[in-house]
Formats: C-alpha cells, structure tokens, sequence
C-alpha cells in the first residue's frame, strides 16, 4: 500500500477531494464500455445476452430464463447452515428495512384544505446479483427483501451464468431466490443485464421494469448511469471501498484483517486506512503484508491494496481525519477510535458507519440487518444506500374544497397574471362562474 502524507499542509475542500485515492481511469473505461453493451441488448435483445454470455462468461446455449424447477432443486440441495443462515439474515434484513418506510401524513393547510403525503411503491423491479469472482447470496437478501417490504408486486432477479455449473446461476442464489419466493429469474450478467432490466427482452418474456438495484462492478455501476432516465436506480454500487479512521488506542491487527477482507472482493476494490499514527500506520502496514500473502485469494488482494485506489494516509489530527473521510465518502466507513461512539457524528459521508472495533464491514455484509448496497465513487456525500425507500415514491395527494378554494382565489389569479398565464387563473375562476 503506498503511503499519502498529508500532514502539516493547510487543504481547502477541494484540495481534499484531490488527495482522494481513486481509480478513476478504471471507471472512465468502464462507463464507455458499459453503454456500449446497453446499446447492444435494446438493439438486438436476446442475440446480444447470448453473445455478451459467450464473450464474458464462456456459456453457451444456455437456458436465460431459469426454469422454476432450477430454482426448487436449488433450494432442495442448500446446505442447511447456510439456509439457517440465509434465514437469518432474512430476518434482521426484514426488521431493520420496515423502519424505513414512511408513514402517510396528512397536514391540514385551512379549512377544507389537506395535503396528504403517501409513499407509493413502484410496480416492478429488477435485482441484479453479482457473479463473477464470487457469488453472493446475502445480495440477494439485501435487495429483494427490502423491495417486499416496500410492497413491489413484481421482482425479476438476474445473476451470470456459471460455465462451472452448465451455463446455470450458481445453485445458492437460486436457493436464496427461492427462499423468498422469487420465480422470476434470468442467467444474465453484467451490463447486460442492466440493459435488459432497462429495455425489456420480448423473446424472454421479461417486461421492463421501473427500478434497478444491486451492487456489481465498475462496468455494472456504469451501465446504471447509461440507463438513468429510462428506468430508476438506487446507488451505482461498484467496486467495494472501506476506508478505515484510527487513532493510537488501535489494533493494527484488526484493521489490517478488515483490510484485506474487503480487497479479496476485486482487484478494484479500494482499502484506506486514515491515521495520525505512525506506529499504527506501520504495524497495519506489516499485518496487511503478512494477511495478503496467506489469504485464498493472495493475488487478487496484492491486487487491490498495491492500485492507485487503496493508500494509508497519515493526519495531522482528529479534525484533519473527519475533514479526508467526509471528503472520500467511502462506501464503508469504520472507526476504530477510543471514543468511537461520541466521534461517530462528526463523520457525515458514509454509505455506511461501523463503529468500534468490534463492528467490522464483514457483520454489515452478512448479519447486521443493515443494507450492504451501498454507494461508491464518492456518491455517499449525496445518495443513500439501497433500503426500503428505493422502491417508494412520495406523492402528494391534494384535496381542497370550495370554501378553501375560494380563500386562495384571488392570490391564484394575481400569481398567474404576473407570470402571464391566463389560462391559469380562468380555470380557478370558471368554478365560480355562476
């Protein structure tokens, strides 16, 4: 990991933002990409996913959409802790996703005059479920359940094929499909996929849908940007970050494997640590050498912690370190600090917040009952991570009657007079035209 020094230097907010670790070529190729392959599905539809599955997942003649006797055999053949597990995981997800849910207020703005706010459900939706490196049932938890909790009527599901297992989704994701009652799923992957949530397959009978969610890499995240404005998307959710603030009271040791857990993702994944330390620095520093080179997936991790993207960064102080975390609005954000809990309000940017060290990025992944599709790029200074109100719609309902309508009548028309809309304030008067 190389090392960025920012120690006894003065730095506006922009000069922060340009200290951030990022592997910006990297997603600037993906986005050209990734639009290119959206295209390709509007086009031609199914020839184009058949092509894309060839070219990238090495499958061929696969069946795209998954019969439902996949789905059931599947879930006859799970391993039963990882089905106590996954129902777990379930629950937790379940209870913590229904607090986001709005109620419907009504506020009385006179008499006669009410404005009601409801929360509307959108009608369907499509889940994308990585895998290429790995596969990710708990992905599966973390987007479908919330969806049901929002009330979505319709949910199709898409994950890559595997050529390991004859051009079909890996058996756990059809398992945990199965589990929450989803039977519409597609061998599809990548950009791709997101193309054919967007557009719609006729030959697959699959109907475009109103949201696409799920995390995935850089060229997933960027085909969520091609298709924004067709369909609605919840966070581009790439290539997983953590970034990591400690002080002197912390366990190198502990930082170090949380490090390392979350560079094992991708060779793009992005690991910080933000310290005022130079004895923490460098112990993090010798562990995260010793974890990278006896962890399964060694090369994968050198990978990742030896790109541009993942750095250790040595502070001034504490303010200096909620000023660089803010600005780098990691997607997980952990605080290993001896007053965690009564720092944690001061560290406003984050997709999600972990902390202490006993609340590690790799709990929120699984079991935490918190969301684990969350924002990367620095999109958490603006958007949340995926929740129940991804799928929700707030909308005004307005009711006046003719009392009410009769006390605004007069500003009515004097506002649409200065902006020369007649027509504007006809149509109040025309309901009191005898």
């Amino acid at each position: 990991m190389r090392t960025i020094d920012l120690r006894g230097r003065e730095l506006s907010p922009a000069d922060m933002l340009a200290a951030v670790p990022r592997a910006t070529q990297a997603r600037a190729e993906a986005l050209d990409t990734a639009a290119r392959l959206v295209d390709e599905v509007r086009d031609r539809g199914e020839g184009a996913l058949r092509e894309q599955a060839e070219r990238f997942d090495r499958v061929l003649g696969h069946e795209v959409r998954v019969p439902e006797s996949h789905l059931t055999e599947a879930l006859a053949s799970l391993d039963p802790a990882v089905r106590e597990a996954l129902e777990e995981a379930i629950r937790r997800v379940r209870l913590a996703s229904a607090a986001q849910v709005p109620a419907a207020q009504s506020t009385t703005i006179g008499p006669g005059a009410v404005i009601t706010q409801r929360w509307q459900p959108v009608h369907r939706v499509g889940v994308y479920i990585p895998g290429g490196k790995a596969m990710y049932p708990s992905s599966v938890v973390m987007n479908v359940v919330p969806a049901q909790v929002a009330g979505v009527q319709q949910i199709a599901l898409a994950s890559p094929p595997q050529a390991d297992q004859g051009g079909r989704v890996h058996p756990t994701i059809l398992a945990a499909a199965a589990l929450l009652g989803v039977s519409e799923v597609y061998a599809m992957g990548g950009a791709g996929a997101i193309g054919a949530f967007a557009h719609g397959v006729p030959s697959l009978g699959l109907d475009p849908v109103d949201v696409v969610s799920g995390p995935g890499n850089n060229y997933v995240a960027s085909a969520k940007r091609a298709v924004a404005g067709v369909v609605g998307t919840d966070s581009e959710a790439g290539a997983t970050e953590i970034l990591v603030v400690a002080d002197a009271a912390a366990d190198p040791g502990l930082i170090a494997a949380d490090l390392v857990s979350q560079a094992e993702h991708d060779e793009q994944a992005s690991a910080v640590l933000v310290t005022d330390s130079d004895r923490v620095a460098q112990e993090v520093l010798t562990e995260v050498r010793r974890l990278a080179g006896s962890t399964r997936h060694s090369a994968r991790v050198e990978a990742a912690l030896t790109g541009p993207q993942s750095a250790i960064v040595l502070v001034d102080d504490r303010a200096m370190a909620v000023a660089f975390s803010n600005a780098y609005a990691p997607e997980h954000l952990e605080l290993h600090l001896a007053d965690a809990e009564d720092a944690a309000a001061a560290f406003t940017s984050a997709g999600a917040v972990f902390v202490g060290d006993q609340t590690p990025v790799s709990l929120g992944d699984y079991m935490a009952g918190s969301n684990h599709v969350l924002p990367t790029g620095g999109q958490a200074r603006y958007a949340p991570g995926l929740g129940a109100y991804t799928f929700l719609r707030p909308q005004q309902v307005v009711s006046y009657d003719r009392a009410a309508l009769a006390a605004v009548r007069e500003g009515v028309v004097a506002l649409a007079e200065t902006e020369v809309l007649p027509a504007h304030g006809a149509a109040i008067e025309a309901r009191f035209t005898a």
